[in-house]
């Protein structure tokens, strides 16, 4: 039997090549920190690391939706509390007013920065996070409100689910035999469309459905809060603006409130609209508008209204600032839920760790050896290249 080079090399070239695939392998393994480069390796492990992997990915979801949400909610926040604070300040103009002695000039003045008050409250419930209106319910792209130059009409924008057009509902304030201006059955009407895009008139009754139906829309999402198998217990991440004018959550209102049949007042959506801070800053503004009109400069009748519109004032104060705490609760919940879940997220990352992870000490003592390994190999093979005189016999 005759040993030639070209059969020690054959034997040598397998062994450096299986040096240097160990070699590679044990820098992955440093690289990537797994243990197993494939599932075969420890099919067990395998299986429960995807199982928590996908625990983790679901986990990190909705952490990044919680974000988002949060930062929604927070405008909704601010805008409750502009309205809040809009509305404090002009009940103490009003109250100034009627308890001192004012001039017919003082009054113009009280009266355009009351009306200005009033667009700001409709800037408000105009407000917008990224391309989305926060108050618009389930229609994030329409502008939801409008308010005319005068303060006497407010238009409500809404894009119902299933409708291709934006259908309108505009709200007149009217004056009242007493003085008082209230939004009325006589002063509502809309305009939606059919399937064909045709144009249909609504009348007031069909308007105020339309309204209902708008603040019944609910936004419930699966962010980690309450249970996906009870609907309930999710989290309601969508406010309208006309539920912050009215004060009646979803809810309240798929439960039956704003309709005088169900609502547990006996009030109509329109008598809640009316003690809105919107209709209410316009009531003080057309008050005056009335009393400069008349031209009798008898200031009693104006006085008697705004005392009415101050004492309703004060309880609308409560409604809005119920509205705002709602949102802070929720805004808490959501911060509570995604300080658990960055929790729970550690966790799973240790157990992930403890199943497919490398221990890192291990792995660069093991790319190590195999280095020198591969390295020794390569010095072996150096001392093989000569030639033996076997190799040119037959």
């Amino acid at each position: 039997m005759r040993v030639v080079n070209s059969s020690m090399y054959r034997k040598f070239t397998s062994g450096v090549n299986n040096a240097h695939a160990n070699l590679i392998k044990s820098y992955n393994k440093v690289s990537s920190g797994e243990a197993y480069e494939k599932a075969a390796e420890n099919p067990l492990a395998h299986y429960r690391g995807k199982k928590i992997d996908d625990q983790f990915q679901e986990s990190l979801a909705k952490t990044t939706l919680i974000k988002d949400v949060k930062n929604r909610l927070y405008q909704q926040e601010l805008g409750a509390y502009d309205i809040q604070t809009t509305l404090a300040a002009a009940k103490n103009q009003v109250q100034r007013c009627r308890t001192g002695t004012t001039s017919d000039e003082a009054l113009m003045t009280l009266r355009d920065d009351l009306l200005q008050k009033m667009h700001t409250v409709v800037n408000d419930l105009n407000a917008q996070y990224e391309n989305f209106y926060v108050f618009g319910g389930n229609d994030i792209s329409t502008s939801p409100f409008s308010l005319s130059a005068d303060g006497t009409t407010l238009t409500f924008n809404h894009k119902y689910p299933g409708e291709q057009n934006v259908t309108t509902i505009t709200m007149k304030l009217t004056e009242n035999a007493d003085g008082t201006w209230t939004y009325k059955d006589a002063g509502i009407s809309g305009t939606t469309y059919d399937s064909n895009g045709n144009a249909v008139t609504l009348n007031a009754a069909q308007a105020k459905e339309k309204l209902l139906t708008a603040m019944k829309e609910q936004g419930r999402m699966d962010l980690g809060y309450g249970s996906i198998h009870d609907r309930s217990t999710l989290m309601d991440t969508y406010t309208g603006g006309l539920n912050v004018l009215t004060g009646l959550n979803s809810d309240a209102v798929i439960a039956g409130a704003g309709d005088p049949a169900t609502d547990p007042n006996g009030k109509d959506i329109l008598d809640y609209l009316n003690e809105s801070a919107v209709a209410l800053i316009g009531q003080a503004v057309l008050s005056v508008d009335s009393y400069k009109a008349s031209g009798t400069g008898d200031k009693t009748q104006l006085y008697e209204v705004l005392g009415k519109t101050i004492e309703q004032m004060t309880q609308t104060e409560h409604t809005v600032s119920t509205v705002y705490s709602d949102l802070g609760n929720k805004y808490k919940a959501l911060d509570d839920t995604q300080t658990k879940m960055k929790k729970v997220q550690d966790s799973m990352q240790e157990q992930y760790n403890d199943l497919l992870g490398a221990d890192p000490y291990m792995a660069i003592m093991e790319m190590f050896n195999n280095q020198y390994s591969y390295n020794a190999a390569l010095q072996v093979g150096s001392n093989l290249m000569n030639t033996s005189l076997f190799d040119f016999m037959r």
